[in-house]
């Protein structure tokens, strides 16, 4: 995949910045408990589809909450055409993956902490 374009990173931060408003004010109705933070968007070259990346806090079931807001694509990106009616000509059909990100930082932690408890060979 080559670098984006201008207009696909002016269009994927209007997304991000009006999804994260949507799931602060209704992520708790499609995710109960979680904190969900939308960490990225990418968004295809026709800006016909966008892929959301989102990760989730305070939760121990990230891919079961993922899979329910999956299937409640229909209406988030209902409530998305609403907020971006007037910026955008079409509304993005909407693909949510998890970012595992802080997931993979905590499991090379542990590998590095385990790493430096082992006693030291001599050279």
């Amino acid at each position: 995949m080559g670098t984006e374009s201008k207009r696909q990173q002016r269009f994927a931060g209007v997304i991000q910045e009006d999804l994260a408003a949507l799931f602060q004010k209704d992520g708790n109705s499609w995710a109960p408990g979680a904190f969900i933070t939308v960490t990225k968007v990418r968004v295809t070259p026709d800006l016909a589809i966008a892929r959301i990346y989102l990760s989730f806090l305070n939760t121990k079931t990230a891919k079961d909450d993922l899979k329910h807001i999956q299937s409640r694509t229909g209406e988030i990106r209902y409530k998305l055409g609403m907020r971006i009616k007037n910026q955008a000509r079409i509304v993005p059909d909407l693909e949510f993956f998890l970012d595992d990100t802080n997931e993979y930082v905590e499991h090379m932690e542990k590998i590095f902490e385990k790493i430096s408890k082992e006693p030291r060979q001599p050279d």
